[in-house]
Protein backbone atom coordinates (compact mmCIF):
# COMPACT_ATOMS: atom_id res chain seq x y z
CA UNK A 1 0.00 0.00 0.00
CA UNK A 2 2.92 2.66 0.86
CA UNK A 3 4.94 1.32 -2.25
CA UNK A 4 3.39 3.98 -3.67
CA UNK A 5 4.00 6.90 -1.72
CA UNK A 6 7.68 8.31 -2.29
CA UNK A 7 8.98 9.69 1.21
CA UNK A 8 8.48 13.01 0.35
CA UNK A 9 5.22 13.18 0.20
CA UNK A 10 4.04 11.38 2.82
CA UNK A 11 6.31 13.74 5.54
CA UNK A 12 4.34 16.62 3.67
CA UNK A 13 1.30 15.84 4.41
CA UNK A 14 2.23 14.60 8.54
CA UNK A 15 3.30 18.13 8.36
CA UNK A 16 0.29 19.08 7.31
CA UNK A 17 -2.14 17.02 9.07
CA UNK A 18 -0.40 17.73 11.96
CA UNK A 19 -0.33 22.03 11.35
CA UNK A 20 -4.00 21.88 10.99
CA UNK A 21 -4.44 20.89 14.63
CA UNK A 22 -2.69 23.37 16.12
CA UNK A 23 -4.26 26.02 18.15
CA UNK A 24 -5.43 29.01 15.58
CA UNK A 25 -3.69 31.89 17.70
CA UNK A 26 -0.54 32.50 17.03
CA UNK A 27 2.41 32.95 19.70
CA UNK A 28 4.57 36.29 19.69
CA UNK A 29 7.62 34.47 20.07
CA UNK A 30 6.99 32.08 17.22
CA UNK A 31 6.26 34.69 14.76
CA UNK A 32 7.37 38.34 14.48
CA UNK A 33 4.20 40.10 13.28
CA UNK A 34 4.33 43.79 11.59
CA UNK A 35 0.73 44.51 12.56
CA UNK A 36 -1.15 41.99 15.99
CA UNK A 37 -4.78 40.87 15.60
CA UNK A 38 -6.12 43.74 17.75
CA UNK A 39 -4.81 46.36 15.50
CA UNK A 40 -1.35 47.29 17.07
CA UNK A 41 1.29 48.03 14.68
CA UNK A 42 4.26 46.39 15.99
CA UNK A 43 7.04 48.54 15.36
CA UNK A 44 8.79 50.43 17.56
CA UNK A 45 10.78 54.21 16.65
CA UNK A 46 14.17 54.05 18.13
CA UNK A 47 16.92 56.06 17.56
CA UNK A 48 16.07 59.31 16.68
CA UNK A 49 17.58 62.05 16.79
CA UNK A 50 16.35 64.91 18.98
CA UNK A 51 13.18 62.95 19.91
CA UNK A 52 12.27 64.47 23.11
CA UNK A 53 12.52 68.51 21.28
CA UNK A 54 10.39 66.77 18.41
CA UNK A 55 8.11 65.56 20.60
CA UNK A 56 7.44 68.86 22.82
CA UNK A 57 7.22 70.88 19.56
CA UNK A 58 4.00 69.15 18.81
CA UNK A 59 2.98 68.97 22.48
CA UNK A 60 -0.86 68.46 21.92
CA UNK A 61 -0.51 65.79 19.97
CA UNK A 62 1.99 64.43 22.36
CA UNK A 63 -0.76 64.62 25.05
CA UNK A 64 -3.42 62.72 22.89
CA UNK A 65 -1.53 59.97 21.77
CA UNK A 66 -0.20 59.68 25.86
CA UNK A 67 -1.46 57.56 28.25
CA UNK A 68 -4.05 58.67 30.81
CA UNK A 69 -2.42 58.59 33.59
CA UNK A 70 0.78 60.82 31.71
CA UNK A 71 -2.42 63.06 30.40
CA UNK A 72 -3.71 63.97 33.89
CA UNK A 73 -0.22 64.51 35.31
CA UNK A 74 0.91 67.01 33.01
CA UNK A 75 -3.06 68.28 33.90
CA UNK A 76 -2.05 68.96 36.92
CA UNK A 77 1.08 70.13 37.05
CA UNK A 78 0.25 72.81 34.83
CA UNK A 79 -2.48 73.74 37.44
CA UNK A 80 0.30 73.94 40.26
CA UNK A 81 2.99 75.26 38.74
CA UNK A 82 0.92 78.12 37.32
CA UNK A 83 -0.49 78.86 40.64
CA UNK A 84 2.89 78.43 42.86
CA UNK A 85 4.25 80.73 39.92
CA UNK A 86 1.86 83.31 40.56
CA UNK A 87 1.98 83.11 43.80
CA UNK A 88 5.75 83.75 43.77
CA UNK A 89 4.71 87.16 41.83
CA UNK A 90 2.53 87.95 44.04
CA UNK A 91 4.28 87.56 47.11
CA UNK A 92 7.31 89.13 45.57
CA UNK A 93 5.11 92.36 44.70
CA UNK A 94 3.55 92.46 48.53
CA UNK A 95 7.08 92.14 49.98
CA UNK A 96 8.60 94.88 47.58
CA UNK A 97 5.34 97.58 48.81
CA UNK A 98 6.13 96.63 52.47
CA UNK A 99 2.63 94.38 52.83
CA UNK A 100 4.15 91.75 54.57
CA UNK A 101 5.62 94.16 57.54
CA UNK A 102 3.11 94.08 60.26
CA UNK A 103 4.79 96.65 61.94
CA UNK A 104 4.95 99.22 59.59
CA UNK A 105 1.01 98.03 58.75
CA UNK A 106 -0.26 98.62 62.67
CA UNK A 107 1.62 102.14 62.74
CA UNK A 108 0.41 103.58 59.83
CA UNK A 109 -3.56 104.18 59.88
CA UNK A 110 -3.40 105.74 55.80
CA UNK A 111 -1.66 102.35 54.54
CA UNK A 112 -3.28 100.99 51.08
CA UNK A 113 -1.54 97.54 50.33
CA UNK A 114 -1.24 96.32 46.72
CA UNK A 115 -3.67 93.35 47.72
CA UNK A 116 -5.85 93.43 50.92
CA UNK A 117 -6.09 90.27 53.47
CA UNK A 118 -2.49 89.15 51.89
CA UNK A 119 0.18 88.64 54.90
CA UNK A 120 2.33 85.84 54.01
CA UNK A 121 3.18 83.74 50.82
CA UNK A 122 0.38 81.29 51.99
CA UNK A 123 -1.94 84.20 51.50
CA UNK A 124 -0.50 84.63 48.58
CA UNK A 125 -1.25 81.41 46.99
CA UNK A 126 -4.80 81.24 48.27
CA UNK A 127 -5.12 84.76 46.59
CA UNK A 128 -3.47 83.07 43.35
CA UNK A 129 -5.71 80.39 43.10
CA UNK A 130 -8.82 82.72 43.50
CA UNK A 131 -7.60 85.04 40.79
CA UNK A 132 -6.62 82.50 37.89
CA UNK A 133 -10.48 80.60 38.43
CA UNK A 134 -12.18 83.50 39.57
CA UNK A 135 -13.42 82.64 42.51
CA UNK A 136 -13.65 85.70 44.63
CA UNK A 137 -14.63 85.00 47.78
CA UNK A 138 -14.60 88.76 48.89
CA UNK A 139 -12.01 89.66 51.35
CA UNK A 140 -9.06 89.30 49.10
CA UNK A 141 -8.66 91.66 45.84
CA UNK A 142 -6.27 94.29 44.69
CA UNK A 143 -6.28 97.53 45.05
CA UNK A 144 -5.14 100.96 43.12
CA UNK A 145 -1.96 101.62 44.92
CA UNK A 146 0.01 99.09 42.86
CA UNK A 147 -0.26 99.26 38.61
CA UNK A 148 2.06 96.35 39.08
CA UNK A 149 -0.37 94.60 40.51
CA UNK A 150 -3.06 95.33 38.13
CA UNK A 151 -0.62 94.02 35.52
CA UNK A 152 -0.37 91.01 37.13
CA UNK A 153 -4.10 90.31 37.95
CA UNK A 154 -4.66 91.05 34.32
CA UNK A 155 -1.72 88.34 32.80
CA UNK A 156 -2.84 85.49 35.65
CA UNK A 157 -6.25 85.75 33.90
CA UNK A 158 -6.01 85.65 30.61
CA UNK A 159 -3.26 82.45 31.50
CA UNK A 160 -5.41 80.94 33.87
CA UNK A 161 -8.45 80.69 30.36
CA UNK A 162 -5.63 79.58 27.57
CA UNK A 163 -4.46 76.27 30.24
CA UNK A 164 -7.90 75.68 31.13
CA UNK A 165 -8.74 75.84 27.15
CA UNK A 166 -5.74 73.72 26.04
CA UNK A 167 -6.30 71.11 28.85
CA UNK A 168 -10.28 70.70 27.83
CA UNK A 169 -9.27 70.67 24.34
CA UNK A 170 -6.99 67.98 24.85
CA UNK A 171 -9.29 65.61 27.12
CA UNK A 172 -11.90 65.88 24.60
CA UNK A 173 -9.72 64.93 21.86
CA UNK A 174 -8.33 62.10 23.61
CA UNK A 175 -12.08 61.18 24.49
CA UNK A 176 -13.33 61.85 21.28
CA UNK A 177 -10.89 60.12 18.88
CA UNK A 178 -11.80 57.31 16.43
CA UNK A 179 -9.59 55.07 17.84
CA UNK A 180 -11.70 53.78 20.37
CA UNK A 181 -13.96 53.18 17.26
CA UNK A 182 -12.17 50.45 16.48
CA UNK A 183 -13.27 48.42 19.63
CA UNK A 184 -16.45 47.22 18.07
CA UNK A 185 -14.92 46.48 15.20
CA UNK A 186 -14.15 42.80 14.80
CA UNK A 187 -11.91 41.00 12.04
CA UNK A 188 -12.64 37.18 12.16
CA UNK A 189 -10.01 34.90 14.64
CA UNK A 190 -9.06 33.23 11.00
CA UNK A 191 -8.84 34.08 6.96
CA UNK A 192 -10.16 30.88 4.83
CA UNK A 193 -9.70 29.39 1.23
CA UNK A 194 -11.93 27.78 -1.00
CA UNK A 195 -14.03 27.69 -4.28
CA UNK A 196 -16.74 30.31 -4.95
CA UNK A 197 -18.00 29.85 -8.49
CA UNK A 198 -15.18 27.67 -9.16
CA UNK A 199 -12.60 30.27 -8.12
CA UNK A 200 -9.95 29.10 -5.77
CA UNK A 201 -10.87 32.62 -2.67
CA UNK A 202 -8.76 34.14 0.10
CA UNK A 203 -11.74 34.89 2.38
CA UNK A 204 -12.10 36.62 6.16
CA UNK A 205 -15.12 38.50 7.89
CA UNK A 206 -15.42 41.94 9.23
CA UNK A 207 -18.05 43.15 11.82
CA UNK A 208 -19.85 46.32 13.51
CA UNK A 209 -21.04 45.08 16.80
CA UNK A 210 -23.31 49.08 17.05
CA UNK A 211 -26.17 50.13 15.92
CA UNK A 212 -24.99 53.58 14.37
CA UNK A 213 -22.66 52.22 10.89
CA UNK A 214 -19.80 52.94 9.32
CA UNK A 215 -20.28 55.07 6.12
CA UNK A 216 -18.65 54.91 3.14
CA UNK A 217 -17.08 51.72 4.53
CA UNK A 218 -14.15 49.91 2.36
CA UNK A 219 -11.32 47.16 2.55
CA UNK A 220 -7.76 46.92 1.50
CA UNK A 221 -5.34 44.03 2.31
CA UNK A 222 -1.50 44.01 1.77
CA UNK A 223 0.66 40.87 1.51
CA UNK A 224 4.12 41.72 3.34
CA UNK A 225 6.59 39.26 2.74
CA UNK A 226 10.71 39.12 1.47
CA UNK A 227 11.61 39.52 -1.65
CA UNK A 228 14.84 39.38 -3.55
CA UNK A 229 15.49 42.37 -6.56
CA UNK A 230 17.15 40.67 -9.12
CA UNK A 231 19.94 43.01 -8.70
CA UNK A 232 20.67 41.01 -5.14
CA UNK A 233 18.60 43.93 -3.01
CA UNK A 234 16.95 42.33 0.18
CA UNK A 235 13.56 43.97 0.64
CA UNK A 236 12.31 43.04 4.23
CA UNK A 237 8.98 44.28 4.04
CA UNK A 238 7.99 44.08 0.11
CA UNK A 239 4.55 44.84 -0.18
CA UNK A 240 2.12 43.54 -2.54
CA UNK A 241 -1.80 45.02 -3.01
CA UNK A 242 -4.29 41.91 -2.67
CA UNK A 243 -7.66 42.95 -4.45
CA UNK A 244 -10.37 42.41 -2.28
CA UNK A 245 -13.65 43.09 -2.25
CA UNK A 246 -17.41 41.96 -0.16
CA UNK A 247 -19.99 39.78 -1.67
CA UNK A 248 -19.95 42.01 -4.90
CA UNK A 249 -17.01 43.04 -6.42
CA UNK A 250 -16.38 46.13 -5.27
CA UNK A 251 -13.96 46.87 -1.77
CA UNK A 252 -16.90 49.57 -1.13
CA UNK A 253 -18.91 47.49 1.25
CA UNK A 254 -22.61 48.43 2.73
CA UNK A 255 -21.55 47.47 6.24
CA UNK A 256 -25.18 46.85 8.52
CA UNK A 257 -23.84 43.32 9.13
CA UNK A 258 -21.11 40.67 9.00
CA UNK A 259 -19.52 41.01 5.65
CA UNK A 260 -17.41 38.56 4.01
CA UNK A 261 -14.37 39.85 2.56
CA UNK A 262 -12.99 37.58 -0.76
CA UNK A 263 -10.14 38.00 -2.58
CA UNK A 264 -10.26 35.99 -6.09
CA UNK A 265 -6.84 34.23 -6.28
CA UNK A 266 -6.41 34.84 -10.08
CA UNK A 267 -3.12 35.10 -11.83
CA UNK A 268 -2.60 38.62 -10.93
CA UNK A 269 -2.43 37.52 -7.49
CA UNK A 270 0.72 36.58 -5.37
CA UNK A 271 -1.11 33.77 -3.81
CA UNK A 272 -1.66 32.22 -7.27
CA UNK A 273 1.34 29.63 -7.54
CA UNK A 274 0.61 28.71 -3.75
CA UNK A 275 -0.80 25.25 -2.79
CA UNK A 276 -1.73 23.81 0.66
CA UNK A 277 1.34 22.78 0.98
CA UNK A 278 2.91 25.70 0.05
CA UNK A 279 0.94 27.73 2.94
CA UNK A 280 3.56 25.56 5.18
CA UNK A 281 6.91 26.50 3.59
CA UNK A 282 5.83 30.04 2.92
CA UNK A 283 6.57 33.11 5.41
CA UNK A 284 4.49 36.49 4.88
CA UNK A 285 1.61 38.64 6.64
CA UNK A 286 -1.47 39.71 5.02
CA UNK A 287 -2.47 42.74 6.71
CA UNK A 288 -6.22 44.12 6.15
CA UNK A 289 -7.56 47.07 7.16
CA UNK A 290 -11.29 48.64 7.20
CA UNK A 291 -11.75 52.03 7.07
CA UNK A 292 -15.13 54.46 6.95
CA UNK A 293 -16.90 57.27 8.42
CA UNK A 294 -18.51 57.33 12.05
CA UNK A 295 -21.86 57.93 11.40
CA UNK A 296 -23.02 59.60 14.80
CA UNK A 297 -19.36 61.69 15.03
CA UNK A 298 -18.72 61.89 11.19
CA UNK A 299 -15.10 61.56 12.18
CA UNK A 300 -12.61 58.46 9.95
CA UNK A 301 -11.62 55.11 11.62
CA UNK A 302 -9.46 52.69 10.52
CA UNK A 303 -9.01 49.15 11.96
CA UNK A 304 -6.60 47.00 11.33
CA UNK A 305 -5.73 42.95 11.52
CA UNK A 306 -3.70 40.36 10.23
CA UNK A 307 -3.06 36.90 9.06
CA UNK A 308 -0.58 34.81 8.88
CA UNK A 309 -0.16 31.73 6.97
CA UNK A 310 -1.00 29.43 9.96
CA UNK A 311 -3.97 31.46 10.60
CA UNK A 312 -5.41 30.61 7.11
CA UNK A 313 -7.61 27.51 6.95
CA UNK A 314 -7.74 25.69 3.76
CA UNK A 315 -10.73 24.23 2.46
CA UNK A 316 -13.09 25.73 5.22
CA UNK A 317 -16.06 28.43 4.59
CA UNK A 318 -17.61 30.29 7.26
CA UNK A 319 -21.25 29.66 8.46
CA UNK A 320 -23.83 31.94 8.21
CA UNK A 321 -25.06 34.35 10.62
CA UNK A 322 -27.46 36.55 9.50
CA UNK A 323 -31.40 34.92 10.08
CA UNK A 324 -34.42 36.21 9.47
CA UNK A 325 -37.07 36.30 12.57
CA UNK A 326 -40.54 35.83 11.64
CA UNK A 327 -42.08 36.59 15.53
CA UNK A 328 -40.28 40.27 15.00
CA UNK A 329 -40.07 40.95 11.64
CA UNK A 330 -35.89 41.57 12.10
CA UNK A 331 -32.79 39.85 11.09
CA UNK A 332 -31.06 38.65 13.94
CA UNK A 333 -27.03 38.23 13.96
CA UNK A 334 -25.91 36.07 15.72
CA UNK A 335 -22.26 36.79 16.68
CA UNK A 336 -21.28 33.98 18.76
CA UNK A 337 -20.74 32.36 15.05
CA UNK A 338 -18.80 35.10 13.71
CA UNK A 339 -15.43 32.33 13.74
CA UNK A 340 -16.93 29.57 13.12
CA UNK A 341 -16.23 27.88 10.01
CA UNK A 342 -16.85 24.23 8.40
CA UNK A 343 -15.02 22.28 5.84
CA UNK A 344 -15.83 21.83 2.72
CA UNK A 345 -14.25 20.28 -0.23
CA UNK A 346 -11.87 22.00 -2.07
CA UNK A 347 -8.81 20.96 -4.20
CA UNK A 348 -5.24 20.96 -2.14
CA UNK A 349 -3.51 22.32 -5.48
CA UNK A 350 -2.50 25.63 -6.42
CA UNK A 351 -4.92 28.18 -8.57
CA UNK A 352 -3.03 27.81 -11.31
CA UNK A 353 -2.48 23.80 -11.13
CA UNK A 354 -6.39 24.28 -10.58
CA UNK A 355 -6.69 26.11 -13.96
CA UNK A 356 -4.57 24.18 -15.69
CA UNK A 357 -6.64 20.84 -14.66
CA UNK A 358 -10.08 21.97 -15.45
CA UNK A 359 -8.01 23.17 -18.66
CA UNK A 360 -7.30 19.52 -19.52
CA UNK A 361 -10.83 18.20 -18.61
CA UNK A 362 -12.80 20.94 -20.78
CA UNK A 363 -9.93 19.91 -23.93
CA UNK A 364 -9.48 16.78 -23.93
CA UNK A 365 -11.98 15.06 -20.97
CA UNK A 366 -8.47 13.35 -19.96
CA UNK A 367 -6.23 14.16 -17.78
CA UNK A 368 -2.32 13.05 -17.49
CA UNK A 369 -0.50 10.72 -15.81
CA UNK A 370 0.97 13.40 -13.48
CA UNK A 371 -2.66 14.53 -12.42
CA UNK A 372 -3.79 11.03 -11.46
CA UNK A 373 -0.96 9.92 -9.79
CA UNK A 374 -0.79 13.03 -7.94
CA UNK A 375 -4.57 12.84 -7.15
CA UNK A 376 -4.40 8.83 -5.75
CA UNK A 377 -1.49 9.98 -3.46
CA UNK A 378 -3.53 12.96 -1.56
CA UNK A 379 -6.73 10.95 -1.77
CA UNK A 380 -5.11 7.84 -0.25
CA UNK A 381 -3.44 9.82 2.26
CA UNK A 382 -6.37 11.32 3.49
CA UNK A 383 -8.39 8.01 4.10
CA UNK A 384 -5.20 7.12 6.05
CA UNK A 385 -4.61 9.77 7.98
CA UNK A 386 -7.75 11.60 7.83
CA UNK A 387 -6.66 15.37 6.82
CA UNK A 388 -9.40 18.03 7.27
CA UNK A 389 -9.56 18.15 3.25
CA UNK A 390 -10.89 16.24 0.06
CA UNK A 391 -9.37 16.62 -3.13
CA UNK A 392 -11.97 17.38 -6.13
CA UNK A 393 -13.54 14.40 -8.15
Amino acid sequence: MFSSFNIHTLFLYLVLKFRYRQPRFSSRRQYRRVVFKHGECNVVQGKVAKRRRKYLQDIFTTLVDAQWRWTLLVFAMNFMLSWLGFAVVWWLIALNHGDLDLSVRDNNSTWEPCVREVYSFTSCFLFSVETQHTIGYGSKHTTEECPQAIFIMCLQSIVGVMIQAFMVGVVFAKLSRPKKRTQTLLFSRNAVICQRDGILCLMFRVGDMRKSHIIEAHVRAQLIKKKMTIEGELLPFHQQELKVGGDGEEDRIFFIWPTTIVHKITPESPLYMLSAADFLQEKFEIVVVLEGVIESTGMTTQARSSYLPNEILWGHRFETLVSFKKETGEHEVDYSLFNNTYVVDTPLCSAHDLKKLISLRAHTGKIDDSFLEKKKKINLFIQLFNVPFNYVT
